[in-house]
């Protein structure tokens, strides 16, 4: 289900929308405005998705890991 909700816009981007919304084959003005709402939408998760995974990055490289194998570091497993 969509919300309606209102949004502004400069008036020389409505006034090329409305010229050319027909053209570029949209049913309407508010299918135009969908379409680059979503299309903008789409672009900025890919741009938080980005940065999350550099600041994750980031923190894999900052602290030093623990030794997992520290119990058994000194038994002599070849002699089983």
């Amino acid at each position: 289900m969509l919300i309606q909700t209102k949004i502004q816009i400069e008036p020389e981007h409505y006034e090329f929308i409305k010229k050319v919304y027909k053209e570029l084959n949209y049913k309407s003005l508010s299918e135009y405005m969908r379409q680059a709402v979503k299309t903008q939408v789409r672009e900025d998760r890919k741009r938080l998705r980005a940065l999350k995974r550099q600041q994750a990055m980031e923190m894999i490289g900052q602290g030093p890991y623990p030794n997992q194998f520290e119990d058994i570091e000194g038994e002599d497993f070849e002699r089983w």
